[in-house]
C-alpha cells in the first residue's frame, strides 16, 4: 500500500491554529492519493482536489472564491486556513455557479467509508476501482474507502468501458451513463461484487439490465454534505437517520454531514436546522425506504401547475424508444415554464406520442409540451446531466443541433 507523505513543508499548518489547505490539481494517481492519505492522519495539510482540466478563469474563480493557503505546495497571497479537523474540501458550483466549498472532517470521511464498507460486507484487500473525479465525493470517497480497507486503489485517469471491465476490481463507483457504456459493451458484469451507483436517478430498465448480466448493483443517495452516498437502496447507512420536512425536502442527520461551507457561515446556517442538514431535494418514505421525488429547486411551474421534473423524467424513461432522459423547464411567455423532454432515442416517437404515453401515468398538465433529440445527454465532470445547456440551449451541445418536436 501506498505510505502516507510525511511532509515538513510549511503548508501543513497555518497561523491562528488553522489548518493550511493546500489546492491540488494532480491528475487522478498515487501523488493525489497520497496527498488524502496525508490529509487524513494529519500529516500533511487539508486538501482541496481540482480537476487539472479545469479553465484558468474556473480556476481563479475557485481560488477567490475558497482562498486556499497554497496551491500546489505554493503559498497563496491572502490564503485563510481551515479548523484543524476539516481534512478536505470539495468545491461544488451550486445554482449560481459561484464555487461553494464543503468542508468535510476525517472524522465524517472515514465514519462514511466505514459504513459503506460494512453495508457492502466488503472484505479487506479488495480493491476499489477509481473511474470518477477525485475532485468530486463520489470519486474521492472510492480513494477514503481503499484507505479503510488497506488496499491501494485502481485508478483511471478517464471513463473507458474496456478498461473498466478488465481492471479486476472488485468494486467500483459509477453514474448511470457510465453503466449504460458499460452494459453496450459487455453482457457480463459479474466480475464486480458492488456496482455502485449514484449521482443521477438509475432508469429501471438500466437497472434491470445490468443485473440481469450479473451486476450487483447498489443505488445510492447523498451529496458533497454527506460525504456522498448515505442512502443504499433507500435505506441509510448505520448511524445515518432520514426525515421529511413539512416542506417535502429530505433532512440528513448523523457523522456523516459536512461541517461548513467554507468561508461562508451565512450559507451554513441556512442549510442547517440543528443536527439536520435539510436538503434540495423532495421526497417519500414508504416503510423507511426512501424515495427521491427530484429537486425543489427543479419543479416546473406551468400554468400554475407544479411538475416535478424528475417524476416525468422517469415516465419518460420508461417509453421503450428511448434510451436516456432528462426533463427541464424553460421559459415560456403563455405558461410560465414548458415542460421539455430531452431524449435520446434512434427512433424517437413523436411529441404526440410521448405525450400520450405520458398522460396515461400523470396528470395532463405534467405531459411534455416539447420534444427534443439529441445522440447523447451533455454531462457534467461528475456524470450528472448539465441541467443549465439543457435549459438554456448553449452552443455546443452533443450530437450538433437538436430536433425539436
Amino acid at each position: 500500500m501506498i505510505a502516507p507523505v510525511h511532509a515538513e513543508s510549511p503548508c501543513g499548518s497555518s497561523s491562528g491554529g488553522l489548518r493550511g489547505l493546500n489546492a491540488v490539481t494532480l491528475p487522478p494517481g498515487p501523488g493525489l492519493f497520497r496527498a488524502i492519505a496525508a490529509a487524513l492522519d494529519g500529516t500533511g495539510p487539508a486538501v482541496l482536489p481540482l480537476s487539472p482540466g479545469l479553465p484558468g478563469p474556473a480556476l481563479r474563480a475557485t481560488l477567490e472564491a475558497l482562498r486556499p493557503t497554497h496551491l500546489d505546495g505554493a503559498r497563496q497571497a491572502g490564503g485563510r486556513g481551515v479548523s484543524p479537523e476539516v481534512a478536505v474540501v470539495i468545491a461544488t458550483s451550486g445554482t449560481t455557479g459561484v464555487p461553494k466549498g464543503v468542508e468535510l472532517s476525517a472524522a465524517a470521511l472515514r465514519a462514511s467509508a466505514a459504513a459503506s464498507l460494512d453495508r457492502l460486507g466488503a472484505r479487506p484487500g479488495e480493491r476499489w476501482l477509481c473511474c470518477l473525479p477525485p475532485s468530486h465525493v463520489s470519486g474521492l470517497q472510492v480513494l477514503v474507502r481503499s484507505l479503510l480497507g488497506g488496499t491501494d486503489p485502481i485508478i483511471h485517469e478517464g471513463f473507458s468501458p474496456e478498461a473498466v471491465l478488465a481492471s479486476g476490481a472488485e468494486h467500483v463507483s459509477l453514474v448511470p451513463t457510465q453503466l449504460r457504456r458499460l452494459l453496450a459493451v459487455s453482457a457480463d458484469l459479474s466480475a464486480f461484487r458492488t456496482i455502485l451507483l449514484g449521482g443521477a436517478a438509475a432508469p429501471a430498465d438500466l437497472l434491470a439490465a445490468a443485473r440481469g448480466a450479473g451486476g450487483r448493483v447498489v443505488t445510492t443517495y447523498g451529496m458533497s454534505e454527506t460525504c456522498g452516498g448515505c442512502v443504499y437502496d433507500g435505506r441509510p447507512l448505520d448511524k445515518v437517520e432520514l426525515e421529511l420536512g413539512g416542506d417535502g425536502r429530505i433532512r440528513i442527520a448523523g457523522p456523516v454531514l459536512f461541517s461548513g461551507y467554507r468561508l461562508r457561515p451565512d450559507l451554513t446556517a441556512g442549510a442547517r436546522e440543528g443536527r439536520w442538514f435539510v436538503t434540495s431535494d423532495l421526497g417519500a418514505l414508504d416503510d423507511g425506504r426512501l424515495r427521491v421525488l427530484g429537486r425543489a429547486d427543479d419543479v416546473i411551474n406551468t400554468g400554475g401547475e407544479k411538475v416535478v421534473a424528475a417524476a416525468v423524467a422517469a415516465v419518460v424513461a420508461e417509453h421503450p424508444a428511448i434510451t436516456d432522459a432528462v426533463v427541464v423547464g424553460r421559459p415560456d411567455p403563455e405558461w410560465g415554464e414548458r415542460v421539455v423532454a430531452v431524449v435520446v432515442s434512434p427512433r424517437p416517437p413523436s411529441l404526440a406520442e410521448l405525450r400520450a404515453f405520458v398522460k396515461e401515468r400523470l396528470p395532463a398538465y405534467a405531459a411534455p409540451a416539447e420534444l427534443v433529440v439529441l445522440t447523447e445527454i451533455p454531462l457534467l465532470p461528475n456524470g450528472k446531466p448539465d441541467l443549465s445547456t439543457l435549459r438554456y440551449g448553449r452552443k455546443g451541445e452533443p450530437g450538433g443541433h437538436p430536433r425539436t418536436s
